[in-house]
């Protein structure tokens, strides 16, 4: 009889589907359905899915075993993920190399899992045991003074390399037991107690004591009861309730509140605004895409203030009229707030938003709104490309050049480029919006795979911004190497923010300083874990590493000569603030990055503030460069417009090209005319003449100028492999080994470049080795990848798979 058996994705790094048996007495579940399963030593929450060469249900699919284990628990009574998430998901795995499991985990709203946790206690032996030195010693000390620890805190507060090891002895010798209770949830509903009329105390004859008659008068009047809160503000208590409840009278029921993001906020429903000619012929284009029902993706391209979300509304709400509904990805959580007040505004509370700024509460329930059919629309970020959305008619990306529709960490997939496949699955139309399109994209459209509608004038013909270029090498000549605002900028400001207009100023590099060092001997503050230097926070007189998040008070003295005079060098955000407040100490200057922001909902109400012009002059990273819309935004300034020109990266002159295009678009979106002005090192740098110009077509010429030669994307397919290791020469050894089994393999037309230690050669304190796999044939390029790496699995949770990277640092 064949072995009843389904197949399992786990959420651990690169591990394939598993299966397992399915005991008698628990039905076969679908794909789809969280199951509890034992992996090694614990128990986690999968995902059941197809198996191999499958489209359906995987019940009868392995071979009889006496080796499998079996699952312990169905979560879920039917399917939680739509089996369209579940392929859409399992294509993300395959495509970007990684495990099934971690890509599902990302389709999932927070706190969804069960799993069981590992917990230390001491054994009797380990409480009579006092004779431990070192790293055992202070585990049993910590067992002591706290009873239990999960292993990982017990390890994480030993502080060392080998407190992992220290621990894992103790086990062995019998001094510390190990238990694995369950812990997680199968969901995060938020649940109250409400009290409710009963038929037996629906009788207006009964006579009770005075409090309980007050009470049942109200729940008469009342079908869906009270809660406690609700009671105590009419100031009866909940002991009222119990007491009838006790008596038969009322009933006491638990029931699900919804989290609401929105803060209770009703939408208004203003009208839709006149279109303009070019407006009007794109959505008579992209509405004939819509009409056809079958798959079809058209680039937007669309100057700064062009008005591409009215077009999306258009296009929403021709989708809605046709029973089918609406996906719109911004590329930052600042902008999701806007995006969605305008989508509510025009289409009611059946609008739902999805980003990582909403409390895990929050998320939660409006993944299971969107999971239930109660939404028509969903806005949100990166992740919500995987929203449980039934009848996808429109996919709508704006922004979608932008980095931040990346992932970083696996799975290490492109929100635009997964939403072209969810749209292709679907039948949907997919708009991409872009001032900037990436050069995958606008090639795409060059060859006709993509539809091009462009829309080359701003709302209402104003102009764009007149633009500035101060080459920085005069002002340095003229006034000295510590210069950060050049003349024109400091002119610029004193007379824009004199009229009452706004001024914004960005610099994509926040801290006070980049490095400190001591002027005596040359000593550089640099991150004991990374091989980067510290940068200089001078509000809280801290050094901190902004890729592992050391920090250390700012020394007086040298560390090691002792000298006393310790030099700043460089500079970032917060010291173009302190410069601004120097030159305008009247005006209203805020900062926005990551040091300002990390409170939740600080940068929505900072950019509030700015839209109500209680801030005059915005200082900020790239975050306050694309998709805001300030009317009073007469001048925008750019201090280090060259920033990242000397990044060891093909991709450092689109980005620049970019993030100038973007943030003079900030610019004269009102009744006023804007300028910007650009301070610069390279003035004559193409990416930074064409962007002086908004001239998208020369840029994009030029730059494919460089990619065909040197065979970068999208003249080829890269895939950027990160190794890590203990030592430099482990990271070498391991991806030498790697880099010669994907040469040796029978793909032609595979070119492998490396490895050399990677640019940024130590994070977090293991030390990198990179190489790339070049080629014009990805799937070719991925197996042959995917192969090397089966062959090290003991090594698979050291290499950093990156396909179709943003990044090569």
């Amino acid at each position: 009889m064949p072995v009843r058996s389904v197949s399992v994705a786990v959420p651990v790094p690169g591990l394939p589907a598993l299966t397992y048996r399915v005991p008698a007495h628990l039905d076969i579940p679908e794909p789809g359905t969280r199951v509890l399963v034992p992996v090694g030593t614990r128990q986690v929450t999968g995902f059941v899915v197809p198996a191999a060469g499958t489209v359906a249900s995987a019940s009868n699919q392995q071979p009889a075993t006496s080796n499998l284990r079996d699952v312990v628990e169905i979560l879920d009574p039917s399917p939680l993920l739509p089996r369209e998430i579940v392929d859409l998901a399992l294509w993300t795995a395959d495509y970007y190399l990684a495990g099934p499991g971690e890509a599902l985990a990302t389709a999932m709203p927070p706190q969804s899992a069960v799993f069981t946790k590992r917990v230390a206690q001491l054994t009797e032996a380990g409480e009579a045991n006092h004779l431990q030195v070192g790293l055992r010693k202070q585990a049993l000390d910590l067992l002591r003074e706290h009873g239990t620890l999960t292993i990982e805190s017990l390890a994480r507060r030993l502080d060392s390399p080998q407190g992992k090891g220290a621990v894992d002895g103790l086990v062995r010798d019998g001094l510390i037991a190990m238990t694995q209770p369950l812990a997680g949830r199968r969901d995060a509903f938020r649940t109250v107690a409400r009290v409710r009329l009963t038929a037996l105390g629906d009788d207006p004859q009964l006579t009770r004591a005075k409090r309980q008659g007050e009470l049942l008068e109200l729940l008469r009047g009342a079908p869906d009861g009270f809660t406690a809160r609700e009671l105590d503000a009419r100031g009866i208590g909940w002991d009222v309730a119990k007491r009838l409840a006790a008596s038969g009278l009322a009933a006491i029921d638990q029931v699900q509140l919804e989290r609401d993001p929105f803060n209770g906020d009703g939408p208004t429903r203003p009208p839709f605004r006149a279109l303009t000619d070019e407006q009007a012929a794109a959505v008579d284009t992209l509405t004939g895409l819509l009409d056809a029902k079958t798959f079809a993706t058209a680039l937007l391209h669309g100057v700064t203030g062009s008005g591409k979300t009215e077009v999306y509304l258009r296009l929403a709400a021709r989708a809605l009229d046709q029973r089918r509904r609406v996906l719109i990805l911004v590329p930052e959580i600042a902008l999701t707030p806007a995006a969605a007040a305008i989508f509510r505004g025009a289409f009611g509370d059946r609008v739902a938003i999805q980003h990582s700024a909403l409390s895990d509460g929050e998320r939660h329930d409006q993944w299971h709104r969107i999971r239930r059919g109660d939404v028509d629309v969903v806005v949100g970020t990166r992740s919500a490309v995987f929203a449980p959305l039934p009848d996808v008619g429109l996919i709508v990306v704006d922004e979608e050049h932008d980095g931040s529709f990346k992932q970083d960490e696996s799975p290490r997939y492109h929100g635009r480029d997964v939403a072209v496949v969810r749209a292709r699955n679907a039948g949907a139309l997919i708009v991409l919006g872009s001032a900037t399109p990436a050069l995958e994209t606008f090639e795409n459209a060059r060859q006709g795979r993509y539809r091009l509608v462009t829309m080359a004038r701003r709302v209402m013909d104003r102009a764009l911004a007149a633009v500035q270029v101060v080459d920085m090498q005069e002002e340095f000549a003229e006034r000295g190497p510590d210069i950060v605002l050049s003349r024109p900028l400091e002119e610029a400001l004193t007379a824009h923010i004199a009229r009452g207009e706004q001024a914004v100023v960005l610099l994509n590099r926040r801290g006070f300083a980049t490095l400190m060092f001591c002027r005596q001997c040359g000593h550089t503050l640099e991150c004991p874990n990374c091989s980067l230097s510290l940068t200089i926070h001078k509000g809280t007189r801290r050094a901190r590493c902004h890729y592992c998040n050391h920090a250390m008070p700012l020394p007086d003295k040298c560390v090691k000569c002792g000298g006393a005079f310790m030099e700043q060098s460089g500079f970032g955000t917060e010291r173009v603030e302190a410069e601004i407040r120097a030159l305008l100490p009247e005006a209203r200057i805020t900062r926005v990055d990551r040091d300002t922001v990390r409170r939740r909902g600080a940068i929505t109400g900072l950019l509030a503030a700015m839209a109500a012009r209680k801030i005059d002059v915005l200082v900020g990273t790239q975050m306050i460069a694309k998709g805001h819309d300030f009317p009073a935004v007469t001048l925008v300034g750019v201090v280090s417009a060259d920033v990242g020109l000397g990044m060891p990266d093909f991709r450092a002159g689109e980005r620049t090209f970019q993030l100038l295009t973007q943030v003079s678009g900030r610019a004269g979106r009102g009744d006023k005319p804007g300028i910007a002005i650009v301070q610069t090192l390279f003035p004559k740098h193409y990416s930074i003449q064409h962007a002086t110009r908004q001239d998208y077509g020369s840029f994009f010429e030029d730059e494919m100028t460089f990619r065909r030669a040197m065979r970068y994307p999208p003249a080829a397919s890269l895939i950027n492999v990160i190794v890590r290791g203990p030592s430099a020469g482990d990271a070498m050894d391991l991806a030498g080994d790697l880099a010669r089994r994907v040469r040796q393999a029978p793909s032609p037309g595979i070119k492998v470049l490396g490895p050399a230690p990677a640019p940024l050669a130590r994070i977090k304190g293991e030390h990198r080795a990179q190489f790339f796999i070049k080629g014009t044939n990805r799937a070719r390029m991925r197996d042959a990848l995917r192969a090397a790496v089966d062959d090290r699995a003991d090594a698979r949770r050291r290499i950093s798979i990156d396909v179709d990277p943003l990044s090569v640092l």
